[in-house]
């Protein structure tokens, strides 16, 4: 970095920076090549991710808390409201699944844009760029940048957290830095609080416990922004969920019970695709697949040397660091794995790992960069190539997810079961979604009805039940109508309409 930011107030110095702060480069530049990676990101989401595949099972939870298309799903304690605000504006007035993919693919291309941008002058904008571009290939970010899903917000209020606490550490007058702060902090928290929690813990500690680092304001920013993003989450754990005790040990039930349990083997399995690894069992996927994945921490590694030769290592601890926290709960902390849970540590180690990159390939002597260089741009292309393979398997295998349980919708409309109606049984959640009924269940996670309020309802509307073959209807619904609909067996009460030929 040549020269450090410098804005002075009339009359006022500018108060040094903590040792070991990051030093903001007074000509950044490049918003030009940001902005072509982010548009990039949004372009190849719009390609690569269908925009008519259809609702998820979570996303039919988040979306139909706005939705008219569907009764509001059972909201179980885990969740937060930040997803289903954030597609409020379009799933509260329209239905069409390509037209909210569309919205959130420009909206998570925006999103990658401004978080590249706070970075600048931290690092260089070529580092940058690289960053983004390997965040935006993880097939990963690309499944789950258009959906209806708040991991990806999480990942992106990360970035830009951390980037707005090294800005406000260097210049205690940035008052945009410190707004950056906080309605990133408050994004992170509307979307997952817990996760914002872990994400920020390194900045915590940082302001609170560093003598050097310990300003009042980046502080009260961070903790105002994250209570006021998890405002929302806490009154309603008093108000529905029996108060905030209850509602942290409910989440961690539904999550199998939070504590000690190494879940990285789960976390490998997942990267062949597999977008919920519960339980997780069954071959690790092929070496190739896991390979970026052993990759990645010892290339960050070699950032953070890099950095603190180059006596920079304030930005490129502190991303480390809380990447670190963020991985901890998915890789330590539970018994099953999902892909999207990593995205936040994804994007905190892209810029050390750019950074290495770019290093590498451009500090050596001239006899050996030409070799450097080949192996870089062989080992970025095989990566990318393992990328877009498994992305484009598991757009395959999850649109013919949702296809068949729009099929069941449709065969259900055709047996009678039309709102307003309930359906309860196997995959209830997803295809009462699709087929625009409440889902109702009797025990587990989701459990919001009794057999006695199920047969009292059936008196009145269409009720079904979905099971899978072999297994018996509850009680209540063995003397309802059995119909075969694909691969499931459904039962339709009596006080259904008559079925359409």
């Amino acid at each position: 970095m040549a020269k450090t930011l410098n804005v002075p107030l009339i009359g006022a110095r500018r108060p040094k920076p903590p040792d070991g702060a990051a030093r903001v480069s007074r000509r950044p530049g490049g918003l030009g090549l940001l902005a072509l990676v982010a548009a990039a990101f949004t372009l190849a989401q719009l390609i690569l991710v269908h925009p008519g595949m259809g609702l998820g099972w979570d996303e039919t939870v988040y979306v139909s808390q706005v939705s008219p298309h569907a009764p509001a799903a059972f909201f179980s304690a885990p969740r937060a409201r930040g997803v289903s605000l954030l597609v409020a504006p379009i799933a509260s007035w329209s239905s069409s699944t390509t037209l909210l993919r569309v919205y959130l693919a420009l909206l998570s291309g925006l999103g990658l844009f401004v978080a590249l941008r706070v970075w600048r002058g931290l690092f260089p904008v070529r580092v940058l760029a690289l960053a983004g571009a390997l965040f935006a290939t993880l097939w990963v970010t690309l499944f789950y940048g258009p959906q209806a899903m708040p991991n990806y917000w999480v990942a992106i209020g990360a970035l830009v957290c951390v980037g707005c606490f090294l800005r406000a550490q260097a210049d205690g007058h940035d008052r945009a830095a410190l707004w950056g702060i906080g309605l990133s902090a408050a994004l992170m928290a509307w979307m997952r609080p817990p996760d914002a929690v872990w994400v920020t813990l390194p900045l915590l500690v940082v302001a609170v416990a560093v003598p050097r680092w310990r300003r009042a304001g980046p502080l009260l920013a961070l903790v105002a922004g994250l209570l006021a993003g998890a405002a929302e989450w806490i009154i309603e754990a008093y108000v529905s969920y029996g108060g905030l005790g209850q509602r942290l040990s409910d989440g961690s039930r539904i999550q199998g019970g939070l504590g000690w349990n190494i879940a990285v083997g789960d976390q490998m399995r997942s990267l062949g695709g597999r977008v919920l690894c519960r339980p997780c069992t069954g071959a690790m996927p092929n070496p190739v697949v896991m390979a970026w994945w052993f990759v990645l921490p010892l290339i960050a590694v070699l950032g953070l040397v890099i950095a603190f030769r180059a006596r920079r290592t304030a930005p490129t601890l502190l991303l480390l660091a809380c990447a670190t926290t963020a991985g901890i709960p998915y890789l330590f902390m539970i018994g099953y794995a999902a892909p999207r849970f990593l995205l936040p540590l994804y994007a905190l180690v892209a810029i050390p790992v750019a950074d290495a990159l770019v290093h590498v390939v451009t500090v050596p002597g001239r006899r050996r960069r030409p070799v450097i260089v080949t192996l870089v741009a062989i080992g970025l292309a095989g990566h990318l190539a393992v990328q877009f393979a498994v992305l484009q398997a598991t757009v395959r295998r999850t649109t013919d997810s949702h296809h068949g349980w729009a099929v069941t919708a449709a065969e259900l409309h055709r047996l009678g079961v039309r709102p307003p109606c309930a359906l309860a049984g196997h995959q209830s959640v997803p295809i009462a979604f699709y087929t625009g009924c409440s889902s109702w269940a009797v025990g587990g996670h989701n459990a919001n009805a009794t057999p006695e309020s199920i047969t009292r309802s059936a008196r009145r509307m269409p009720v079904a039940v979905v099971t899978i073959p072999g297994s018996k209807p509850p009680g209540y619904a063995r003397t309802w109508a059995s119909h075969r609909v694909g691969d499931l067996n459904v039962y339709v009460s009596p006080g259904a309409g008559s079925p359409t030929p």
